[in-house]
Formats: structure tokens, sequence, C-alpha cells
């Protein structure tokens, strides 16, 4: 029951927390567990495996539920631009501030949860500063000069080893051990096999459905994709079942039909069908 209801919360991203594997059960039991408290998590995977809708996932359960869920990208960040797109920055603090200034993701998030992904990618003087955040639960804008309280939750994503991080220097010990009170340990998809048709039949359908596609999918393509390692996690599933939707010209789609596809699979497709 309570997996279920933990996979109703994220009914704006279909199928994405389906699976019923005993690796997922014990990632629905985490996060009832660290879902109630304002704990900051760590969220580790692998590319592709869903982590940010793992953290939606908690903050959805959580208190914070009714309040914004904001999602920051450390990869899609500019080194120059990290500290005021976090923190934001007053009036006149640099050359081409905008009038107003900005209030950054931490006052964006204010009563509810801040998702930085890839925290791994943060640069090491923009450590310092989350650090502070954490330790302190207030900031300070670039040009400003009073420190704001905020009420945020963080949660942050990795699919960097980061302990490794801290012994190379790349990270700060005392912001991984701050980060890490609660960590969340997603499973690539080729650990779940039992979840794998599941997640390919929900797609395959949710995507004939956008398409207007009325398509069945034949069971030999069952072991084709039980066989294949999805290097690319759930994305990759995701993004193929989409494809299949969209370029399948039969009514059925069979084992044959992914030799056609752009090489997502194409070896296992030779191998069941030598």
């Amino acid at each position: 029951e309570e997996n279920r209801k933990l996979r109703d919360m994220l009914s704006n991203n279909p199928g994405q927390l389906i699976g019923n594997c005993r690796e997922m059960r014990a990632v629905y039991e985490q996060i009832r567990q660290v879902a109630p408290s304002d704990a900051t998590v760590l969220v580790r995977g692998a590319s592709g495996t869903g982590k940010e809708l793992f953290a939606q996932a908690i903050h959805n359960a959580s208190s914070r539920a009714n309040g914004p869920f904001v999602a920051a990208n450390f990869a899609a960040i500019p080194e120059n631009l990290g500290e005021s797109e976090l923190f934001g920055y007053d009036e006149g603090a640099f050359t081409g501030a905008v009038k107003g200034g900005k209030p950054g993701l931490f006052r964006t998030a204010h009563r509810g949860t801040l998702f930085l992904d890839e925290i791994g990618d943060m640069p090491y003087d923009l450590q310092v500063v989350l650090l502070r955040f954490l330790q302190e639960q207030e900031i300070t804008r670039i040009g400003g000069k009073k420190p704001i309280k905020v009420n945020v939750r963080v949660i942050a994503a990795t699919n960097k080893d980061l302990k490794k991080a801290v012994e190379t220097g790349e990270f700060r010990s005392d912001l991984y051990y701050r980060l890490k009170i609660a960590v969340l340990n997603i499973p690539p998809l080729r650990s779940r096999k039992e979840d794998i048709l599941p997640l390919a039949k929900f797609f395959f359908q949710h995507f004939c459905r956008r398409y207007n596609r009325s398509i069945e999918m034949a069971e030999d393509v069952y072991p084709v994709l039980m066989e294949y390692d999805w290097p690319g996690n759930i994305r990759e599933l995701k993004n193929l079942m989409q494809e299949m939707a969209i370029t399948c010209p039969y009514k059925k789609l069979n084992a044959a039909h992914f030799s056609l596809s752009k090489g997502y699979i194409s070896d296992v497709v030779t191998a069941e069908m030598s």
C-alpha cells in the first residue's frame, strides 16, 4: 500500500517509480523513513536512473509537499554563474545585473525543497557557500550586506564517487558528511530485471496514447528487452519505447523491428534472431 502511494505521488511522471523488485522495495522504505524529516538527503545512482524523480517523491511525501520543488543541475550551470543562480544578487551587484536583482534558487525554494543534481560538479569555492547555508540556514545575495534566513530542505544527487572525490581533494569532506545524513541508493536497471517489462509496457502504452497509435507489443520482444544491459538505465528504456511508438509501421511491435532502430539494442536483436 505504501509503495502504491509513493508511485501515485508522481502521477505527473508516469511509470518512473514502477518497480517491485527487492531493491526497489528497499528504496521505497528508505523514502518512507527519510521523507518526514528535514534531513539533507544524498541520492546516489548512475545516469538515467531517475534520481530527480526519487527526490520529488521524498518532497511529495514530506510536510513540504505544498511548497515548491526547485531543481538545479550543476553540470548545466556555468562555473562563474553558480553563486548568482543559487543565492541571487542585489540590483547593481555587477555589470549586467537585472533591475531589481534576482532572488536565486534558494529563495525560490523557500518552505520547499531544493534539489541539487550533479553535486559532484559543484565548484570547490561554491561548496564553501553551500556548507555555510547547511550550517546556518541563511544566505547572502551577491552585493547584499545582510544574511537572509531561508527555510529550505536540500536534496543532492550524484553519479560520482564523492568519497573518492574527497580523497583527491575535489570535494570538501565537511560538505560531504553534511550531505550524507541520509543516503538513497538508486539501483541501475540491469539489477532490476523483473521491473524491465512492466516499465517497458507502461512507457510503450503511454507513448502510443500520446501519438494516437494502436500498437500491441508482441511477446518475442520480451527476451530482447530482458537480455540487454541498459547502460542508459530507465532514460534509455523510455526513449526507446518512445521511438518504437513513433516509428513502428505495424499493428504489432515485434523483435525484428528493433533492428530498424538507431542501434539501441541491435546487438541483442542479432543474437536473438540468429
